[in-house]
C-alpha cells in the first residue's frame, strides 16, 4: 500500500495496513541523530519513511530579507515579513521579535498591498517539476500554508493582535480575508498550471499550555468566516484538510469541525490534547495526528514511551483516523536510539 493510499484512506475513517508516519524533529536534533548514527547521507524523513510531502505559495509581504546584526551565536535579521527578529544559532529556539512592520491600521493599509497575489510567489519551474516527481512516486502531497491568527500576528505582534481582538475586530477580519484571499489565490494558480495535490495542510496555532488565545465566540466571529470558506474549496477539489494547531484548542475543535477540517495535528499533551480523549468524543467526525509525548521520548527509561504509545495508539487508530506524529516536534533531547525505539514501537503497535 502506498502512503498516498494509506493516508487517505485513514482520514476517510477507514482501516489501512498501519498508521501512517510523520514527524518533524529540529534541526538540532538532526544533527544529533547523524552524530549517533543515522547515515549521513539519510534524513530521518527518508530512514524512517515519513509519508508526507508538502509544497505551496510564498505568502509573506515579500519584505526584502537581509541581515540587521550578529555575532557569536547570534543574528539579527529583518525577515519577508517585515518583522525585525533575533535568532541563535548555536541551539534551537524561537526568534526574539524585536518589531514589526505594522503596527496599526492605517500601517496595514499601507502595506496590505504586499498581500496581494503575484507569479514571484512560487518558483513556477522547479516547483512544479518537484510536484511531478513527487506525484510519480508514493507520498501523500499537500497544498501548504499558514493562516488566520498565528500568520497575522507573526506580522503585527502578538500584544498588537490581541488588543485589536479586543478593540477592533472589524481590521482583524479585513486581515484574515486578506491572506485568505492569497491562500486560495495561490492554491488556484498552482492547479491550473499543472500542480497535483493528495490534500491540504494548513498552520495556525490557536493555544498555548493553559488553553486558546480567544474564546469560541471571538473564534465565530473572526476566524470561522475564512476558514469556513478554505475548507469549501477544498472539498470541492476532494481535498481533505488538516490543521496544525498548537497549544490546547479543545475549546476550538467544535467549531473547527463544523467549520469542515478533517484531521488536528498535533495535540499537545503537555497542553492537555489526549488523543484518547479526543477520539472517543469526536472521532467520528474528526481524524487526528500526533499526540505522542516527546517527554516520554526523552525519559531515560524506555518503558515510559512504551506505555505511552501502548495506551494511546491502539485506541486512537480504531477505525482508522489517526495518523502517527509526536505532539509537537521532536527537540535534542531525544537519542538516535531513543527514536529508533519509537518508530520501532509505533509500526508494532500501528499495526492493523
Amino acid at each position: 500500500m502506498t502512503s498516498r493510499e494509506r493516508i487517505r484512506l485513514v482520514l476517510d475513517h477507514e482501516e489501512p495496513d498501519r498508521v501512517p508516519i510523520q514527524d518533524s524533529p529540529w534541526t538540532h536534533t538532526v544533527a544529533r541523530w547523524h552524530r549517533e548514527g543515522l547515515p549521513a547521507d539519510q534524513s530521518p524523513a527518508s530512514h524512517f519513511g515519513y509519508e508526507f510531502a508538502h509544497q505551496g505559495p510564498d505568502i509573506s509581504l515579500q519584505f526584502p530579507e537581509e541581515t540587521l546584526e550578529e555575532g557569536p551565536g547570534w543574528r539579527i535579521s529583518r525577515s519577508a515579513l517585515g518583522a525585525v527578529q533575533k535568532t541563535f544559532t548555536d541551539h534551537e529556539s524561537i526568534p526574539q521579535m524585536l518589531e514589526f512592520a505594522i503596527n496599526s491600521p492605517e500601517q496595514w493599509e499601507e502595506h496590505k498591498h504586499r498581500l496581494a497575489w503575484n507569479d514571484a510567489r512560487v518558483d513556477w519551474d522547479n516547483a512544479l517539476a518537484l510536484n511531478r516527481g513527487l506525484r510519480q512516486g508514493e507520498l501523500f502531497v499537500c497544498y501548504f500554508a499558514h493562516i488566520g491568527y498565528d500568520w497575522l500576528q507573526r506580522i503585527i505582534g502578538a500584544e498588537t493582535m490581541l488588543v485589536a481582538l479586543a478593540e477592533d475586530r472589524a481590521w482583524v477580519k479585513d486581515m484574515m480575508d486578506t491572506l485568505m484571499d492569497l491562500v486560495l489565490r495561490g492554491f488556484h494558480e498552482m492547479l491550473a498550471r499543472g500542480f497535483e495535490f493528495d490534500g491540504v495542510f494548513v498552520a495556525n496555532d490557536l493555544g498555548y499550555r493553559n488553553g486558546t488565545f480567544f474564546s469560541p465566540a471571538t473564534f465565530r466571529e473572526v476566524e470561522f468566516p475564512a476558514q469556513q470558506r478554505m475548507y469549501a474549496t477544498f472539498r470541492e477539489h476532494d481535498l481533505p484538510a488538516i490543521l496544525h494547531s498548537c497549544g490546547n484548542v479543545r475549546e476550538h475543535v467544535p467549531q473547527l469541525i463544523e467549520a469542515g477540517l478533517t484531521c488536528l495535528n498535533p495535540l499537545e499533551s503537555k497542553a492537555g490534547m489526549d488523543v484518547v480523549e479526543l477520539k472517543r468524543e469526536f472521532g467520528d467526525r474528526l481524524a487526528f495526528m500526533g499526540g505522542i509525548d516527546v517527554r516520554a521520548m526523552a525519559d531515560p527509561d524506555p518503558e515510559v514511551i512504551e506505555r505511552e504509545i501502548a495506551r494511546k495508539i491502539p485506541v486512537a487508530m480504531q477505525g482508522g483516523g489517526y495518523i502517527y506524529y509526536s505532539d509537537h516536534s521532536v527537540p535534542d533531547n531525544v537519542s538516535w536510539a531513543q527514536y529508533q525505539r519509537v518508530m520501532q514501537l509505533v509500526r508494532e503497535y500501528g499495526t492493523y
